[in-house]
């Protein structure tokens, strides 16, 4: 055998397309495959009506790694755009993260002071609450949540969102899920704490153009079809689709979360806003409006354009044969994973990364971070 390629690289979901970029940079040959139509991975943007829409979700770009932010804007300058959603419940828009703004619109307060100590009072009361109960430590995420910032947070702003999100009660997710929140005594509507965040110009689609334009790139095949072929075709295979798929669900199948989109275009150059409005009501059955021109538009310029494009977030239990979203971090997944994680150690030539293949949730800057301590001989 004498393969025409040194790497094979399944997926062009961003850890492939880093690493694709880092091993042409070393003078290797790649073969980039994905079964869908087109590279990006859920990070991908589809042109409408001149506003790039987020195809599976926003994605915002956000590190406090100078190196990595420097190599994606070597590749595609990246705008201004700072993350800065709202919560809506009964009608009444709150600020994200819990800042300020959040304590001024909920208790009327204005000073820090006067915020820190109703949330002090309120984790003092499920405190002794829980104490009352025999309970020393939370035993679940709404017990986390209401000694972290008290009841009316809690009860307005998190659990109606969280459990649309998981499709579970928040007294039976498990507490690490929501360990710290971002409490912030400033009026600072900044989601982000990073030193860097932006949306690449032009769309997302750019910065992969770059990342895989010197590798060969074949789309809507599925590697697992067809496998042996695929494995001839190069000395090393990058897997990073699901860890489960690739060892044919051995140990059975890893459990996710999947998101169900409904995007409509409006005959409107504003609609909301802002560029993404959650919805913490539990009765409310979507989780979030993403308006997605206001991802790279700002200031009078979103008027510009007479269309805008919308999408409303529907969470819901992933099934086979739905797209896989968020890994489900639970006991028992977590030891399944560990089964499916022996097995890649012991896989020859195979490197496995991303959030599939690692069963993980990752945000974009640390995924590429990742691709980076890849060694390429």
């Amino acid at each position: 055998m004498n393969p025409k390629y040194d790497y094979l690289i399944v997926g062009a979901g961003l850890f492939g397309a880093t690493f694709a970029w880092r091993a042409c940079q070393a003078g290797k040959k790649c073969l980039v495959i994905d079964r869908r139509n087109h590279a990006g991975g859920n990070t991908y943007c589809k042109l409408t009506e001149g506003i790039n829409v987020h195809q599976y979700g926003a994605h915002i770009f956000h590190t406090n790694n100078k190196e990595v932010w420097d190599f994606v804007n070597s590749l595609v300058p990246f705008n201004r755009y700072t993350n800065s959603p709202l919560a809506c419940y009964q009608g009444k828009l709150y600020n994200l993260p819990f800042n300020m703004n959040t304590f001024y619109q909920m208790w009327g307060v204005r000073t820090p002071a006067e915020a820190q100590q109703i949330i002090e009072q309120q984790r003092k009361d499920a405190e002794e609450l829980l104490h009352a109960q025999g309970v020393s430590e939370p035993r679940n995420l709404e017990e986390q949540a209401l000694l972290l910032v008290g009841r009316d947070i809690y009860e307005k702003l998190i659990k109606g969102y969280t459990e649309k999100q998981w499709g579970r009660p928040c007294t039976a997710l498990p507490a690490f899920i929501i360990r710290r929140l971002p409490v912030r005594m400033v009026y600072d509507n900044n989601y982000f704490n990073d030193h860097y965040q932006g949306i690449p110009e032009g769309g997302y689609n750019i910065l992969f153009n770059q990342l895989l334009q010197h590798a060969d790139l074949r789309l809507g095949i599925d590697y697992c079809d067809n496998r042996s072929y695929w494995n001839e075709q190069a000395h090393t295979i990058v897997y990073t689709g699901e860890i489960d798929r690739y060892f044919d669900y051995c140990y059975g199948h890893l459990q996710w979360r999947t998101v169900r989109f409904e995007t409509e275009i409006l005959h409107t150059s504003n609609y909301q806003g802002n560029a993404v409005i959650n919805y913490t009501e539990a009765n409310i059955p979507y989780t979030r409006i993403i308006e997605h021109k206001h991802f790279e538009v700002f200031g009078p310029d979103v008027d510009k354009n007479p269309m805008t494009v919308v999408s409303r977030e529907y969470s819901t239990e992933w099934k086979p044969g739905m797209e896989p979203y968020y890994p489900v971090n639970d006991e028992y997944n977590q030891q399944n994973y560990e089964r499916y994680h022996l097995l890649a150690q012991n896989e020859k030539n195979v490197i496995f990364g991303g959030r599939l293949a690692e069963y993980k949730y990752y945000d974009m800057a640390p995924v590429i971070e990742r691709a980076f301590q890849i060694d390429i001989p």
